[in-house]
């Protein structure tokens, strides 16, 4: 069985330090995502997108938070700098964007700027982990084969094994498209998550890998902590539900 294009791995005990590492780190936090054994943390915001024309343009989370006035800071969540729940699935704020932040995944542009950086920071480049989260079904046979990487919460994920380049991939059949929601190196040098339920993906690695994340062109990265809470904003109070 493939997906993506790559075949899915039988064994998955190369992840289990991660979902052990996940079990130790307290519910809500970045430590319940990405393991807490790295040197240093960052949270890549996914990008909003204005239509131009026939182009898409990325919008900043900075750029929608000054258009709507309230505070960009590394804990910012999207309900809470556009000022409702509506902006999350649906609705737009024309002319600044047009389509929100993907939610539990990673776009292609993103994700090859992100492994850009990335595989410069590993001794394994060619070998890479990818994994997709088993809930979203498409072409399982059943919930046991192939074998999936039990990670806490519902969120086990079935491996496929190729280079830190095939972040790029679409891991679900056509017409559906869905990123790894989890990636790492066979060295473990550094893991990046995209949690289904989040807009934004997490990486842990050492700090010149961060650092250089930080810095990189065409992503918007702030830094990130194994205790930072990811879903809530004590900046910009999060609005009522309607």
């Amino acid at each position: 069985m493939e997906l993506g294009g790559l075949p899915v791995e039988a064994d998955v005990s190369g992840g289990v330090w991660i979902s052990s590492g996940r079990r130790r780190g307290e519910p809500g936090t970045v430590g319940a995502l990405v393991p807490a054994v790295f040197e240093a943390y960052a949270r890549v915001l996914h990008p909003a997108v204005r239509y131009v024309g026939d182009d898409d343009v990325e919008v900043s989370w900075a750029e929608v938070a000054a258009h709507n006035g309230t505070t960009a800071h590394p804990l910012m969540q999207w309900a809470s700098i556009t000022g409702s729940w509506d902006f999350v699935s649906a609705d737009s704020q024309s002319p600044v964007w047009d389509a929100a932040p993907s939610e539990g995944h990673l776009a292609v542009l993103v994700a090859a700027r992100l492994a850009g950086v990335l595989a410069r920071h590993t001794g394994t480049p060619a070998e890479c982990f990818l994994g997709r989260w088993d809930g979203f079904g498409y072409d399982l046979p059943s919930p046991d084969v192939p074998p999936r990487l039990l990670l806490r919460g519902g969120h086990d994920v079935v491996l496929v094994r190729g280079t830190v380049t095939d972040a790029v991939r679409n891991l679900a059949p056509e017409p559906h498209e869905q990123s790894a929601n989890l990636w790492w190196p066979a060295d473990q040098a550094w893991c990046v998550v995209t949690d289904i339920d989040l807009m934004s993906s997490y990486v842990g690695g050492s700090a010149a890998c961060i650092a250089e994340l930080m810095a990189a062109p065409g992503l918007e990265v702030v830094p990130a902590a194994p205790g930072d809470r990811v879903a809530i904003d004590a900046v910009n109070p999060l609005p009522p539900r309607a």
